[in-house]
């Protein structure tokens, strides 16, 4: 293993930005701040003895939970998830605060994998992992690593898609609970967290209008059923492709056009992608496209929207606005690509609103604390526990002052029995 550094970053002169940026996003992350308080109640460090290595997408929500994490005692190393989406003054704000912090916006290649080496210096005993890259770099590169680590948590689609074939092959050595499948993360986080950043991200990116226009969206899962419902809420004429016949029917009786994207190339204004593979935007749909379509995807790796064959078809490329490459074929068309095929919600805005990533790393932070605290967990991927669950949305209930109806013991009874 590498020698630990305490952080690696573009600039510490950023960190007064970083704080206030901060301290923000903490006014509207009740639940998340509430587990902090009742955690730390008389003076408990529940996270003492831990180190907890998180590769997140590092902006000022993400800082929060790791902030909240050394509050309760942990030491603290981390990871930007995806080079364009690390904010500098939040890595500059989170190093002084004392985590040690290894990322810069833009960061290459070979630097992304090098700061996950640097975080992993720190042989931490908790993995928070977004994307599995994390725990591939443990099990390919790292092995001695593994018996120490207690559990993660995997919080993405595309991550747990990895863990479920690395549990298969036999090659995931120590437990992880799949975040991103638990209630309190996927029917609010990937629908309407999903929905609002992508075109949040896209608009302030284009300054386009979406109303009237036909936008394609690849993929009907939850994070592709966010994305339709809002370009619909926008005006827009959505199509929906699919490999699944449940989910196509479904976006179908949804109100929306299904077809698969050889066809719907040729109709669409703005192409998101939110599927989790690999080429689903190539060649042979560039081919067919309009002149100045928008390309843009929401899925975690940038290889939904094969770039390779934009450069390869492109006559000329150059960056026509912030954060948009455009791609001229020798026919005179235009195709615009937006944050390089990265996350557009991430690398061309803010990510998901502050409220819903409150429920999200509330998840986060309750299984990182149900790990330290003795779980005795099996190798390999398995569910978030139903209590977990169950208490962040309760805890998300109260801090929103909804009131609950709640059963009468006459009701109670009534379920138990099968009598008429």
């Amino acid at each position: 293993m590498k020698e630990r550094e305490n952080y690696a970053i573009a600039d510490i002169g950023l960190a007064k930005e970083g704080q206030e940026r901060i301290e923000w996003a903490f006014h509207y992350m009740p639940v998340v701040s509430l587990i902090r308080e009742k955690e730390k109640a008389g003076g408990k460090r529940p996270l003492d003895g831990h180190v907890i290595a998180c590769c997140l997408h590092l902006e000022a929500k993400t800082a929060c939970l790791l902030e909240v994490f050394k509050d309760l005692g942990a030491v603290v190393t981390a990871a930007g998830s995806n080079p364009l989406s690390t904010q500098d003054p939040i890595c500059a704000a989170l190093a002084e605060y004392g985590v040690h912090i290894f990322s810069k916006h833009g960061m290459s290649g070979e630097e992304y994998y090098e700061n996950l080496s640097k975080m992993l210096a720190w042989e931490p005993d908790i993995i928070i992992d977004d994307g599995c890259d994390t725990v591939a770099m443990i099990c390919e590169r790292y092995p001695e690593l593994a018996p120490k680590i207690l559990g993660g948590c995997e919080e993405t689609t595309t991550g747990i898609k990895r863990l479920k074939a690395m549990d298969a092959a036999g090659e995931l050595k120590f437990p992880m609970l799949a975040v991103n499948d638990a209630l309190s993360k996927y029917l609010f986080d990937n629908r309407y967290g999903t929905g609002q950043s992508v075109w949040d991200g896209i608009i302030r990116t284009t300054n386009c209008v979406i109303a009237g226009k036909n936008v394609v969206v690849a993929g009907y899962g939850w994070c592709g059923k966010g994305v339709a419902s809002r370009a619909a809420g926008l005006g827009a004429h959505v199509i929906v492709t699919e490999i699944n016949p449940h989910r196509a029917l479904e976006a179908h009786m949804d109100g929306f056009s299904v077809m698969n994207m050889s066809q719907a190339a040729e109709h669409g204004d703005i192409f998101v992608t939110v599927t989790g593979n690999t080429k689903v935007i190539r060649r042979e749909h560039f081919e067919k496209m309009r002149d100045g379509v928008l390309l843009a995807n929401a899925g975690h790796f940038d290889v939904e929207v094969f770039v390779p064959h934009l450069d390869e078809l492109a006559a000329k490329t150059y960056r026509a606005r912030d954060n948009v490459r455009t791609y001229e074929l020798p026919d005179g068309r235009r195709l615009h690509l937006l944050a390089e095929g990265r996350l557009v919600n991430l690398a061309s805005g803010d990510g998901h609103p502050i409220e819903i990533m409150d429920t999200s790393f509330a998840t986060q932070l309750l299984c990182a604390l149900y790990i330290a605290g003795g779980a005795r967990l099996k190798r390999g991927l398995q569910k978030v526990p139903e209590r977990i669950d169950d208490l962040v949305a309760n805890y998300k209930v109260e801090s929103l002052g909804i009131k609950l109806e709640r059963l009468t013991s006459e009701q109670e009874a009534y379920l138990r029995e099968w009598r008429e």
